[in-house]
């Protein structure tokens, strides 16, 4: 049993700190708004965030960043990916030399491509982080529907150690010492995810089906795979829970962020009123850019993912982007070339 602080009071903090504390930890969550706080530690509910789903006893709240420091040494971060290099400047003054630091963020940040275990490496001087990704639906896992995960840190011990803090008997974790594949294929996926939502949405009137979908995810995979192994990761990370798990979630489901907001802008044809309809962060959106620019780094074509990109910056329309892939010159199927 463990004192863990988890950083972030939204959906999916709250839905973290439920599953710590389902596998036997002390839990204290770190949050801005203070009603938000004042009501986990009266009802133990997140009602803006959580619906009408309640969170364990053991789980409290707080808006005082060193009390948050102070509580634990283990810190869960949870908050969205492009405020996590300011967020950290602004608590490196708290940041005991020990911590461990674990990301369940999904994204690449904008302004340098940087992965999110970079970031925190770089602003706090440490090596001591991990990455929790997977499949992990929000409004599923707080149900405490069976899911699984994967935890990757530089070193087995590091993982285990992790693992430890978050099984319970419905939240199965895996150990990868992959930090890179693990943190591409999260932060990839969510840029697929749109894709296949703007063929959703698109599929009225037009007849876009689970054929266009299937097609959308298996070479969104493939670009998954040979952007990870040009970076020298493990492209055979992109089959397991963090690639070809993620996606399938994040594709196939109207809970995902990603897909919801793809689905209203293949409908519209309009990123103002997809961002009208899905006011949460949709990390998807802000990452695809990033992800396009770290392939053209290293010269690895990535269609679907400059579909998108371009889709998102307002340069081409939705139809025009599948058009453009279903104009692109096919060659043998190979999962990393």
């Amino acid at each position: 049993m463990s004192k863990i602080t988890v950083f972030g009071s939204g959906q999916w903090g709250s839905t973290m700190a439920q599953v710590l504390s389902d596998a036997g930890n002390h839990v204290l969550m770190w949050g801005r708004n203070q009603s938000v706080v004042d009501e986990i530690n009266t009802a133990h509910t997140n009602s803006r965030y959580l619906d009408s789903n309640s969170l364990p006893n053991g789980v409290n709240a707080t808006s005082d960043l060193a009390q948050a420091f102070d509580y634990s040494s283990i810190y869960v971060l949870a908050i969205p990916a492009q405020t996590l290099r300011e967020n950290l400047h602004a608590w490196k003054a708290y940041a005991p030399a020990n911590a461990l630091y674990i990301s369940t963020l999904k994204g690449i940040e904008v302004s340098t491509q940087n992965r999110m275990s970079q970031i925190i490496e770089e602003v706090l001087q440490t090596q001591n982080v991990a990455v929790i990704t997977g499949p992990n639906l929000a409004n599923e896992l707080i149900l405490r529907q069976p899911a699984g995960a994967v935890v990757a840190a530089h070193t087995t011990i590091v993982a285990e150690k992790v693992v430890k803090l978050f099984a319970t008997p419905y939240y199965r974790v895996y150990t990868s010492t992959d930090i890179l594949g693990c943190e591409f294929a999260g932060a990839i996926k969510s840029v697929i995810a749109l894709a296949v939502g703007m063929a959703v949405g698109m599929s009225i009137g037009m007849g876009f089906g689970e054929n266009t979908q299937a097609m959308v995810i298996t070479r969104g995979l493939n670009e998954v795979a040979r952007l990870s192994a040009a970076y020298g990761a493990d492209p055979l990370t992109a089959a397991g829970l963090a690639g070809m798990g993620d996606l399938v979630a994040s594709c196939g489901s109207p809970l995902s962020r990603n897909r919801t907001f793809g689905e209203i802008l293949g409908r519209s044809g309009s990123m103002a009123v997809a961002r009208e309809h899905v006011a949460k962060t949709v990390e998807g959106v802000a990452s695809s850019s990033a992800v396009l620019e770290i392939a053209r780094s290293v010269g690895i074509e990535v269609p679907v993912i400059e579909a998108v990109a371009d889709v998102c910056a307002g340069t081409i329309t939705p139809m025009q982007a599948f058009d453009r892939l279903m104009e692109i010159t096919t060659r043998g199927e190979n999962f990393i070339r």
